[in-house]
C-alpha cells in the first residue's frame, strides 16, 4: 500500500505516528526517560529532531541526548561499552553495522518496530536501514569528451591525469576499490586487478578525502571525475556548481546505507523501537528525501516523479546497487589501505 504525504502534512502525520504503536510497548515508555542516540550532525540532526524527537517528547514526555559527529569514534564507544551501552540507537555504515550485529554490540531487526515490515531485504541487514545514499562516478560535463556511462570510462583516454581519485579507506574509496576489482576480472577476494589498474591511473589530478575536498577541487576545476555518495553530490550540482553531474554507471552504483541500531543491552527497549519506527515512517522518509536525496530503505512512500527521478526507488532498482561481501572487505581492510598507501597514494 502505498501511502502519500503532503509535506506540508509531513510533522503532523509523525506527531500522529504512535497511535500505530502496540499498547505493551508504550506501556514500557515510561514519562521522563531518556533516550541517548549517537548520529551524524546537520541535515540529518534537523531532520530526526523534526520527526523522531518532537513527537515521541510531546506523547510521551521523555528527553532525547544526541552524541553528535562521525562514525569511527561511535562505533570505538559503542564497542568499548559491549553489553552495558551509554548508547541506546547509533547510527553507524553500511560495513559498520553488519559487524556490529555480528559481534553482539547492536541487535538485528525485530518484530517490535511495525515500520520495518515496509523495509527493502538489504535494508534489514546490520540493524534498521534509513537511508540508501549509492556511491558513484561523479564528474564535470565540460571537462570529458562523452558522458561517463561506466566505471570503465575512468580509463579512456580523454581522462588522462584529469582523475580526482578518492582515499581508502572511506565509503568512495572503498567503493571505488571494489568495483575497479569487479570490472577487471577481480573481486573482494582477488584485489589484485584492482590495485594494478588505478596505479595505471597515475598521474592523477589529485586524491581526496572528503567530500569538501573534492568539490573545492571541483570548484577549482582541478580535475574531471571522481567517486562520491551521490546525493551530497546532487546538492552541491544544483547549488553551486550545474556542470558537475552523477553518473547511472552500467555495471551499477555501488550500495551504501546509513544504519540506526539499538544496542544491545540498552534499557530502554521500547522506546529505541518507537524512535526507529518514527524513522521509518514515510513522513522522515520523504524529509531525508526532499531535503538530501536520499533515498527511502521502505516501499510506502509517495514522491513526485521529479524527485523520485533522482533517487533510487523500488525493489528493482534497489536490486541493481552492487552490494559486496562486507566481512572479506573488513578482513583486509589493514592490508590493502597499507598497500593504497604504498601503490596508489605514494
Amino acid at each position: 500500500m502505498t501511502l502519500t504525504i503532503s509535506r506540508r502534512g509531513a510533522l503532523g502525520t509523525a506527531l500522529a505516528a504512535p497511535v500505530i504503536w502496540g499498547q505493551n510497548a508504550v506501556a514500557q515508555i515510561r514519562r521522563g526517560d531518556e533516550l541517548t542516540v549517537g548520529i551524524w550532525g546537520g541535515m540529518q540532526e534537523r531532520i530526526v529532531r523534526e520527526f523522531c524527537v518532537a513527537p515521541l517528547e510531546q506523547q510521551y514526555g521523555v528527553k532525547i541526548n544526541f552524541v553528535l559527529g562521525g562514525t569511527p569514534e561511535r562505533r570505538a564507544r559503542a564497542y568499548a561499552e559491549r553489553g552495558r551501552p551509554s548508547f541506546d540507537l547509533v547510527y553507524l555504515n553500511i560495513f559498520e553495522s553488519r559487524q556490529a550485529v555480528k559481534d553482539g554490540v547492536t541487535q538485528e531487526v525485530n518484530n517490535n518496530v511495525p515500520n520495518a515490515a515496509n523495509l527493502y531485504p538489504v535494508a534489514r541487514l546490520g540493524g534498521y536501514g534509513v537511508a540508501i545514499n549509492p556511491v558513484t562516478i561523479v564528474y564535470d560535463r565540460r571537462k570529458v569528451a562523452a558522458p561517463m556511462t561506466s566505471w570503465r570510462d575512468f580509463w579512456r583516454d580523454d581522462l588522462k591525469g584529469k582523475v580526482i581519485w578518492p582515499s581508502y579507506p572511506g565509503a568512495q574509496g572503498t567503493a571505488a576499490l571494489l568495483m575497479a576489482a569487479k570490472i577487471f576480472g577481480g573481486s573482494e577476494t582477488n584485489i589484485d586487478p584492482a590495485f594494478t589498474n588505478i596505479a595505471a591511473l597515475k598521474p592523477f589530478a589529485a586524491i581526496q578525502g572528503s567530500q569538501d575536498q573534492l568539490y573545492a577541487m571541483f570548484d577549482q576545476e582541478v580535475g574531471a571525475a571522481s567517486v562520491e555518495f551521490g546525493s551530497f553530490t546532487r546538492q552541491y550540482a544544483e547549488t553551486r556548481n550545474p556542470n558537475i553531474v552523477i553518473a547511472d554507471p552500467t555495471e551499477g552504483q555501488a550500495l551504501a546505507t546509513n544504519v540506526a541500531c539499538i544496542t544491545v543491552g540498552t534499557q530502554k527497549q521500547a522506546l529505541a523501537e518507537a524512535w526507529v519506527n518514527l524513522h521509518l515512517a514515510p513522513a522522515c522518509q520523504r524529509a531525508y528525501a526532499e531535503r538530501i536525496y536520499y533515498s527511502p530503505t521502505v516501499n510506502n512512500v509517495d514522491l513526485p516523479p521529479d524527485l523520485a527521478a533522482k533517487l533510487v526507488i523500488g525493489q528493482e532498482a534497489v536490486g541493481k546497487l552492487v552490494d559486496f561481501d562486507w566481512d572479506v572487505v573488513i578482513r583486509n581492510q589493514p592490508r590493502w589501505s597499507s598497500r593504497f598507501t604504498r601503490e596508489i597514494a605514494g
